[in-house]
């Protein structure tokens, strides 16, 4: 008699294990209304009406255009840098290196516009290293549509570091014995078996490094500066017209919204995809 209560007692703890635990849903959901009311109070009060002509608006375009290629120009950077920056943190020991990933994420913490503060002081005409690109390449980064790119660099980087270096860790090392133990030498071990390996991860940070950029404001307008068609992104292009015309700055909003919600829908697919 006592074992089938037993049996019957552990159904009824597996079953009251599997049920949703009500305490965490609600303070789930309104986690999730709270992020997604401020996007549906944009789509009601949006001017319908006047929306066509708005964002064929030569200047919307241009801060479109300026945003998007941009922010793109940045991820291939910050690929270029942050894919050995993290398998550098991920793989090897060398001293220093938890210095090394502490300044790495601190553009993540610090304000945007520390971050351009701080490029002003180093890269400016009088900075540190930008007197030396001025005197001796005739070379000036600040307020130039390089320094749009440079700004979105350093403050997105940190997002792909971080997540290529996750998916290193996670990585099996046993099929990159196996490739050198065949004779593989490391470039060849890492370009055709470690990269296939972390690209969902890669996919992953560049989708978040794209976004970061696209939507970096703080970093850009101190370091580049607000010059429409030249420096001007979407996200400043917002802030200009919240203060002149409330309606455009929703437009604006929507369709930085959009674009973003496309892109990463489309990476997502992608990433969803390679795994």
């Amino acid at each position: 008699m006592t074992a089938p209560t037993h049996r019957r007692t552990g159904r009824r703890t597996r079953v009251r294990a599997g049920r949703t635990p009500w305490i965490l849903v609600v303070p789930a959901v309104v986690g999730v209304l709270f992020l997604v009311l401020p996007f549906a109070g944009l789509l009601v009060r949006a001017p319908w009406s006047t929306m066509g002509a708005r964002i064929t608006d030569p200047a919307v375009l241009s801060a479109l255009w300026l945003s998007l290629s941009t922010a793109s120009v940045a991820t291939a950077v910050s690929l270029l840098f942050g894919v050995p920056l993290a398998w550098l943190l991920a793989r090897t020991r060398f001293p220093g290196r938890r210095l090394v990933r502490a300044l790495v994420t601190v553009p993540l913490v610090i304000p945007p516009v520390v971050g351009g503060v701080a490029l002003l002081l180093v890269l400016g005409r009088n900075g540190l290293v930008g007197r030396y690109l001025d005197a001796w390449f005739g070379l000036t980064l600040p307020f130039t549509p390089a320094a749009v790119v440079v700004a979105q660099v350093f403050v997105a980087m940190p997002f792909l570091v971080i997540s290529v270096e996750g998916a290193l860790r996670g990585a099996d090392r046993r099929y990159e014995e196996a490739a050198a133990t065949l004779g593989a030498s490391r470039t060849t071990v890492f370009a055709r078996v470690t990269l296939p390996m972390v690209l969902p991860g890669i996919a992953a940070g560049a989708a978040l490094c794209w976004a970061r950029a696209l939507g970096e404001f703080g970093a850009t307008i101190t370091f580049a500066g607000n010059f429409p068609g030249t420096t001007q992104t979407m996200p400043l292009a917002v802030y200009i017209a919240m203060q002149r015309d409330p309606e455009a700055a929703i437009v604006l909003s929507l369709v930085l919204l959009l674009v973003s919600l496309a892109v990463l829908a489309t990476l997502r697919e992608r990433w969803v995809n390679a795994r």
